[in-house]
């Protein structure tokens, strides 16, 4: 399933999730004009290595930090950036720009963690935006239980169309997740890191509540439904 937008409308600029994105494409090109070995080195100098993490877990922070901003290619980062893109705005609308800000960094600083701690022996570098969005599509799924996601959904070699649940839609991509990182456990080899997803997702579930502070009487439709 490919998510192509959500139905409800941000009642706000969503500032800080357009320069969160504007920061990891500038950063992106930044990468590309390394080269490879340059790049190679850049990412063994500052991304999350869970071994090294764990050994010295209070030097390693701003790795986790770092590792956020980088990308290991172009789908990687455009996939990672369109999820941003639909579900970002609506967390940041209802969380106000300095909270959701926050609430961003600590989602990603939460998702590194995770995934050292499940995998304290990797020696390979974690890099992607995944585990912050993973929390902010947990932090969406409480606070719009039930908006509807508009999804391509292949069947019979086809595109099709289906507005899915957000409650469905994000439930089996959680699940994919836990399912994913469970047998990934029994492999050394690189890839997905799926216990970032599931710990960066679990805090925005958790958390959300902390941060969603606009006030109740506040003219907002929760779950309005507009067609393009």
């Amino acid at each position: 399933m490919f998510p192509l937008r959500d139905t409800v409308r941000s009642r706000s600029v969503p500032i800080v999730n357009y320069l969160i994105i504007a920061t990891n494409v500038f950063i992106f090109f930044f990468e590309v004009s390394l080269g490879p070995v340059g790049l190679d080195r850049l990412i063994r100098a500052v991304a999350l290595v869970p071994r090294s993490f764990v050994a010295h877990p209070g030097a390693g922070l701003a790795t986790v930090f770092a590792s956020m901003f980088l990308h290991a290619g172009w789908l990687h980062l455009i996939g990672n950036m369109w999820a941003l893109f639909i579900f970002g705005d609506n967390v940041e609308d209802r969380m106000g720009h300095s909270r959701y800000l926050l609430f961003y960094l600590l989602s990603g600083l939460a998702a590194g963690i995770v995934d050292a701690y499940v995998q304290p022996f990797s020696s390979i570098p974690v890099v992607g935006a995944s585990g912050a969005i993973a929390g902010v599509m947990g932090a969406y799924l409480v606070l719009y239980p039930t908006a509807r996601v508009l999804t391509i959904v292949p069947l019979f070699f086809l595109p099709w169309l289906v507005d899915v649940p957000a409650i469905v839609f994000i439930g089996l991509w959680f699940l994919l997740q836990l399912v994913s990182g469970v047998a990934s456990l029994t492999t050394a080899a690189g890839g997905v890191a799926f216990w970032a997803h599931v710990g960066g997702f679990l805090f925005g579930l958790l958390a959300v509540k902390l941060f969603a502070a606009r006030p109740a009487n506040r003219p907002f439709y929760r779950d309005e439904y507009y067609p393009w």
